[in-house]
């Protein structure tokens, strides 16, 4: 029997790319009791029920905005577990609307972390971003800070049952506002030729697919506390580009605001406390409040001074393995 078979989910921001998926792949491979989806657009809402129609009897659409509490608790009510994907995520615009970002991602989890130990949740996961690590933006430090309050809830919980683990990984190759899209949009207006950043830059390649894999790992195995890293290919953006357009001439324009060279998941002081298990990561917190052990025996331990980033990692995609990966994800190349 699977961790979410006859289980309520709760979705937070379930409209957006990662909410859609996993609620489709929820109900059509698992047999969940019910799929809540929580989010505050109602035109997605609309249009969700509409390619999910034939679930609609386990299926459940909330008006909301983690902003706000008491709504919160309201749609907590008899859930199990809650993913939550809700954020606020655009570099740019978030630099110019700062407090808005620490309204949703900072508030908006503190809200998330009060209404689910009061409301008896099992479990939450968090997901978070490669941004979080050694932040340079704003949307980056909102997320490191939402990321140690969600371990630190467990402390939270005191004697409730309640347990809070985060997921963490980078872009998703494909989705809405990656740099894949929008070389496709270049290509097929007739450009001949790509931007590019910094032609160091690298990046790791996740799917959506692969993304949920870590989550529903993490809602089996999370004891409360860790932060899940998924093992991934890293590929240089040139690479990409020439994926995309062998002909096209690459120009380097500099990097932009916010952005980094590469990405980091883990850093040396992350690697004090954590254990590589085979296919991922898992970094545990210093502190075990509960003194219940949570590390799983199974795992073992990375060596001091371990770096988990793009540039460094030992898995790469090179152009024919990008090109291979892009007709998997249905792009036409």
């Amino acid at each position: 029997m699977s961790s979410v078979d006859g289980r309520v989910i709760l979705i937070t921001g379930g409209t957006g790319s990662f909410g859609k998926k996993f609620a489709k792949r929820i109900l059509e491979n698992y047999n969940p009791k019910k799929v809540i989806i929580y989010s505050r657009d109602e035109y997605k809402q609309y249009w969700m029920q509409q390619e999910l129609k034939k679930h609609i009897p386990k299926l459940r659409f909330f008006l909301g905005d983690v902003r706000d509490r008491e709504r919160l608790y309201r749609a907590f009510d008899g859930v199990d577990i809650v993913v939550h994907a809700a954020a606020l995520k655009q570099v740019p615009l978030l630099e110019y609307n700062p407090i808005e970002a620490v309204k949703t991602n900072i508030y908006g989890a503190e809200n998330i972390i009060n209404a689910a130990i009061d409301m008896g949740v099992e479990k939450v996961i968090a997901l978070s971003t490669d941004k979080a690590v050694n932040p340079v933006n704003l949307y980056g430090a909102t997320k490191l800070v939402a990321d140690k309050l969600f371990v630190a809830a467990n402390a939270y919980a005191g004697g409730k049952k309640t347990r809070f683990a985060v997921v963490r990984y980078g872009n998703v190759a494909g989705s809405r506002g990656s740099v894949i899209p929008y070389f496709l949009k270049l290509v097929r207006e007739g450009k001949r030729e790509l931007p590019i950043t910094d032609f160091r830059m690298t990046r790791f390649w996740i799917t959506l697919d692969e993304g949920i894999d870590m989550v529903l790992k993490a809602i089996r195995d999370a004891r409360g506390g860790e932060i899940f890293v998924p093992k991934i290919p890293s590929f240089k953006v040139t690479d990409l580009a020439r994926a995309i357009c062998p002909d096209c001439k690459l120009v380097e324009i500099g990097v932009r605001p916010g952005e980094k060279i590469h990405e980091v998941m883990i850093t040396e002081e992350d690697a004090r406390t954590t254990y590589d298990y085979g296919s991922y990561y898992v970094i545990y917190p210093v502190i075990d409040w509960k003194g219940e052990g949570i590390v799983d025996e199974t795992g073992r331990k990375v060596p001091d001074g371990f770096r988990y980033s793009s540039d460094s990692n030992s898995w790469w995609l090179y152009v024919g393995d990008l090109r291979g990966k892009l007709q998997e994800l249905g792009f036409t190349l």
